[in-house]
């Protein structure tokens, strides 16, 4: 397996400070399968001295974006990380980045378009574009919480969690019922988890909205599911089954996994000639 989950670019770009790209690398390293690190097992991933290796952790770890057990010796996420990723969510970087797809993708099907990432036992919607119809709520999308037992919004994400870590959500926990649709048995509704992770998509109609049919996929960072990109409007519109909107709703999905991961850099300015005489 490769370091990270996701292509990782180790050149140091041009003009680029070499020392805060690498302790930039070195926080990419971290993943959910890989959580710790030493400073022999860096020097010799990114072909480091040991003393360069050392000096970057130690770095990072009196700014708190990682921490030491002295146990060990071994390096973990820091309280700095996870403040810069709650900050990331909310500060509207999500929309600019995700907006252009999401647009993109509302031309094409003339749907509602909604990319929602998990929030406890919800979906929260962080970016959202209106349907050719109109819009489904006198409220903005963006903000929203759906539940994570009810519409294909929140079950394409919550599929692809580890099973036992989907388990311990549903497992003993009361869930309303919105409609006659809604399910709200766990077993299930682990059967259904398991049939969207089969096929890499959920469609539901009705289950947390009469009559609004829903078709989702997830969006990954890597291999980590990370939130969900979901197409939505009124039953009729999708005529009885979303296989026709599939195609345009996985390209977008992988467009906004690519953004995500390698977000698109501004173009440099051209340098003016001086004109000869």
């Amino acid at each position: 397996m490769a370091m990270t989950e996701f292509d990782l670019d180790r050149r140091t770009p041009a003009g680029a400070l070499q020392t805060v790209d690498r302790a930039l690398l070195v926080l990419l390293a971290f993943e959910r399968t890989r959580p710790d690190w030493g400073v022999t097992e860096v020097a010799a991933e990114f072909g480091w001295d040991t003393s360069v290796a050392q000096r970057l952790l130690a770095t990072l770890a009196g700014r708190g974006f990682l921490v030491s057990d002295p146990a060990t010796r071994r390096y973990r996420i820091g309280p700095a990380v996870l403040r810069l990723g709650r900050l990331w969510e909310r500060s509207g970087s999500l929309e600019l980045l995700a907006g252009p797809v999401l647009e993109e993708l509302r031309r094409v099907t003339g749907d509602t378009v909604l990319f929602c990432l998990p929030d406890n036992f919800h979906m929260r919607c962080v970016a959202a574009e209106e349907g050719e119809t109109g819009p489904l709520r006198y409220y903005p999308l963006v903000g929203e919480l759906y539940p994570a037992h009810a519409g294909a919004t929140a079950k394409s994400f919550y599929a692809c969690l580890p099973d036992e870590q989907r388990h311990r959500l549903f497992r003993g926990r009361p869930m309303a019922r919105f409609t006659d649709r809604t399910v709200t048995d766990p077993d299930a509704l682990e059967q259904e988890f398991l049939k969207v992770r089969a096929q890499g998509y959920a469609w539901t109609v009705g289950e947390y909205d009469t009559g609004i049919a829903t078709v989702a996929v997830p969006v990954f960072l890597g291999r980590e599911p990370y939130g969900s990109l979901s197409l939505g409007g009124a039953e009729e519109r999708f005529d009885g089954a979303p296989e026709n909107r599939l195609e345009a709703l996985r390209h977008a999905a992988g467009l906004l996994e690519k953004r995500l991961t390698h977000p698109p850099q501004r173009p440099k300015p051209r340098t003016r000639r001086t004109p000869t005489t």
